[in-house]
């Protein structure tokens, strides 16, 4: 009589999640991390100055240039140090989740946070604080999204998956243009002023619990738990953050200088451009030209970042790269030429050009970041790179284009230092070796 054979039932700890499922779990996460960056820019310009900090307070005017922009940059650096630390300590899908936590309950508290007319100098400094753990939980964010999806498959279509968690850019953009765009369209402005972006920001909570619940459903990376297991085997281990800081720095340095042109273009095309069509001493158009342009470009960036990366797993990183470099060379200069036109179409041209050259260099961002460094500190190595371009390249490129524009009184200035951090980009790339076919697993 025949034995019926009974097979082993996997736990939960040894399933691997289906690649779809990993991504959109990452895409949530990153899209959340822009929308709510995009939106506290907004709602800064729009509400913040008059709940939070009014012009009769010198002291909150101040703290109110240095929340709206700085803060949240601050906090990146340290979040990336100790989220990707535990990232490698005690797993990606854990910290993640911690993160989006982090980030879920900083965002809705500041829907709820009453106003200085309420709790006086309180309130902002309470905004600030908020920021603060926004920006620490973000420093872990997209290293250890990447890596779940980047862990989780091959080496075949690795760049295609990976770059899954840079549609939160545009994906994040769009979604806050359009609830400000409803919010606006649909309230009178003492309304929006009072409660109205107190919902925009409470709708990030969804967002959030989308993201967690998918995170949920994801299980650990096999590659962390091959390299959990063979840390345990061993009686001794570095501490992550320590050995990639003593013994990888050359690659934390050189991805990061690979992100400059991507990362300052990124903040020159989309968020400097509306200051620059604008402002009264520039091109004094109307804030809508500039809004269109940018929203019609990000919806193309949504589009090419995937086909790119399906470019990049067949013919390689280096050449994406080295491409997206000497395009953001020669388009800083074209991009103001076509501002310069004041035609709402030529502007158009301008913004989505440029945000296809960032299209181009998201979408290796994410394989080439990870095939950089060893799974055992992989999140430390990728997280540090990441926010290190971002604090260097993306958060004093808005700044400075506008301290270059006021000393010169010319918008080629501006082009010039673009230019040069393509340059960065196309040295790094240069230097870069082809990792396509890396297998994670052997990389030390």
């Amino acid at each position: 009589m025949a034995t019926a054979v009974t097979q082993p039932t996997k736990s939960r700890s040894q399933r691997r999640t289906s690649l779809p499922v990993v991504a959109a779990s990452s895409l949530a996460g990153t899209a959340v991390e822009w929308y709510d960056f995009f939106l506290y820019g907004t709602a800064a310009a729009l509400v913040f100055n008059k709940v939070f900090f009014p012009a009769s307070n010198p002291t909150v005017g101040t703290l109110l240039a240095f929340a709206t922009y700085a803060v949240g940059f601050i906090a990146r650096p340290l979040g990336a140090a100790v989220l990707g630390h535990l990232g490698d300590r005690r797993g990606r899908r854990s910290t993640l989740i911690a993160s989006l936590m982090l980030m879920g309950i900083s965002t809705f508290l500041i829907a709820l946070l009453p106003g200085y007319a309420t709790l006086g100098i309180a309130a902002p400094i309470i905004l600030v604080v908020l920021r603060l753990v926004q920006g620490f939980a973000l420093g872990g964010e997209w290293g250890g999204a990447v890596l779940l999806v980047s862990e989780h498959g091959g080496s075949e279509r690795r760049a295609f998956w990976a770059a899954w968690p840079n549609l939160g850019p545009p994906l994040g953009n769009l979604l806050a243009a359009g609830v400000m765009a409803v919010l606006s369209a649909t309230m009178s402005d003492d309304a929006f002023q009072s409660y109205g972006w107190r919902i925009a920001f409470a709708l990030s909570a969804i967002l959030v619990l989308i993201g967690l619940v998918l995170r949920l459903f994801v299980t650990e990376t096999p590659l962390y738990r091959a390299a959990e297991a063979k840390a345990e085997a061993c009686a001794t281990s570095q501490a992550p953050l320590s050995e990639a800081i003593t013994k990888h720095w050359r690659q934390i340095v050189l991805a990061a200088v690979t992100r400059f042109g991507e990362n300052a273009g990124f903040y020159i095309f989309s968020l400097f451009v509306i200051t620059y069509i604008t402002n009264a001493d520039m091109l004094h158009l109307p804030k809508s030209v500039g809004l269109t342009a940018v929203m019609i470009g990000m919806g193309a960036a949504l589009i090419a970042i995937p086909l790119f990366a399906i470019l990049a797993d067949r013919i390689g990183r280096r050449p994406i790269y080295i491409g997206a470099s000497i395009a953001t060379m020669i388009w800083a200069f074209v991009f103001f030429a076509l501002l310069d036109t004041k035609n709402s179409i030529a502007i158009t041209v301008a913004v989505v050009g440029g945000l296809l050259i960032f299209s181009a260099y998201s979408a290796v961002i994410g394989a080439f970041f990870s095939e950089l460094f060893p799974t055992r500190i992989r999140y430390s190595g990728v997280s540090l790179a990441y926010n290190l371009a971002s604090v260097l390249a993306g958060s004093i490129a808005p700044i400075l284009a506008i301290a270059l524009y006021g000393w010169f009184g010319s918008p080629y200035a501006i082009a010039f230092y673009l230019a040069l951090m393509g340059a960065a980009s196309l040295i790094a790339s240069m230097k870069a070796t082809e990792t396509k076919s890396v297998d994670l697993a052997t990389v030390s």
